[in-house]
């Protein structure tokens, strides 16, 4: 007998999308993981973004895509995706996933198959994470390449070091989201990346698959956007300099230092080094940077990393 498929709970956030979210909202009727249902949020639309949501929830119907209508008010797209997070976790039964989705991009069709796949290996008692590569396109959904392959493992405290999750591309075990959606994330952070500490920090599987799933659509209002080489992704970190990288580090780390219920014996070790060593002079944090992974994914980017800590 065929194993049910898991239903998967896809959160997307709105604001100002009209141009592209037709697109997009095709491109999960077209998934061939046909068990989900769409909880989204507006951040306030000016444009026919509601209009496009309200018809496409008539078609689906008021039970398989739903808005959280509350909390209203501008919250970006961090807040507001986290928002989304904590009002689907309580609801979700221990095989049930979530899935995060922007509202620019194209999914390619087996894209939850895949995603489902991998985490229905895992442990439901275990918080898991699933990320994979992005088809970068134009505006016009002309292909630019495949986004950067790792180049080591993610994990943590590594994690703290550099994202290399793509929000677009992230699902997540039921054990994971209701974790996260048991955190408070500093305001500095992408949900993307705090998912990515919280599940690593607390020991969580992770999942980063080889494949493109999604086509990563690049154009002037990207939140973030992809860098199409491991060049370009090094000057646009130098462009930043040390100070934006900076206060988001202590940032995280302050964060997951007041939260001890999110992390591993080990990441608490780690933790509570680092906020020691950012609280202290260069000797100390020169010491710090010996802790095992405490890495970027390539050696440029670590020697830039350490730099930055040291001086920062």
């Amino acid at each position: 007998m065929a194993q049910a498929e898991p239903r998967v709970t896809i959160l997307l956030s709105t604001y100002n999308g009209a141009r592209f979210l037709a697109e997009q909202l095709d491109s999960l009727l077209a998934q061939s993981h046909a068990n989900w249902r769409l909880l989204w949020r507006d951040d306030g639309s000016q444009d026919a973004t509601r209009a496009l949501m309200e018809d496409f929830a008539a078609r689906l119907g008021p039970q398989r895509c739903v808005e959280l209508a509350q909390p209203a008010g501008r919250m970006r797209a961090t807040g507001s995706f986290l928002a989304l997070l904590r009002a689907a976790a309580p609801e979700l039964g221990p095989a049930e996933l979530v899935a995060f989705a922007d509202q620019d991009d194209v999914w390619l069709p087996e894209k939850l198959a895949r995603g489902a796949a991998a985490l229905g290996d895992m442990p439901t008692s275990e918080p898991a994470l699933y990320c994979a590569r992005q088809m970068l396109v134009d505006a016009a959904l002309r292909p630019l390449g495949l986004s950067h392959p790792l180049d080591r493992p993610v994990a943590f405290p590594a994690a703290l070091a550099q994202n290399v999750t793509t929000g677009c591309t992230i699902m997540m075990n039921a054990a994971a989201a209701r974790l996260v959606a048991d955190s408070e994330a500093p305001p500095a952070t992408l949900h993307d990346w705090w998912c990515y500490l919280v599940v690593t920090a607390r020991g969580g599987r992770m999942v980063c698959d080889a494949e493109a799933v999604v086509q990563y659509r690049q154009h002037k209002a990207n939140l973030v956007g992809a860098p199409r080489s491991k060049v370009r992704r090094a000057w646009a970190a130098i462009g930043r300099g040390p100070s934006v990288f900076m206060n988001v580090l202590r940032q995280h780390v302050a964060a997951l230092a007041a939260q001890p219920h999110l992390l591993s014996p080990g990441a608490a070790r780690q933790v509570a080094a680092l906020d020691r060593a950012l609280k202290g002079g260069m000797a100390g944090r020169l010491t710090v940077l010996r802790l095992p992974g405490l890495r970027r994914q390539t050696w440029q980017e670590t020697a830039l990393f350490w730099l930055w800590f040291v001086i920062g």
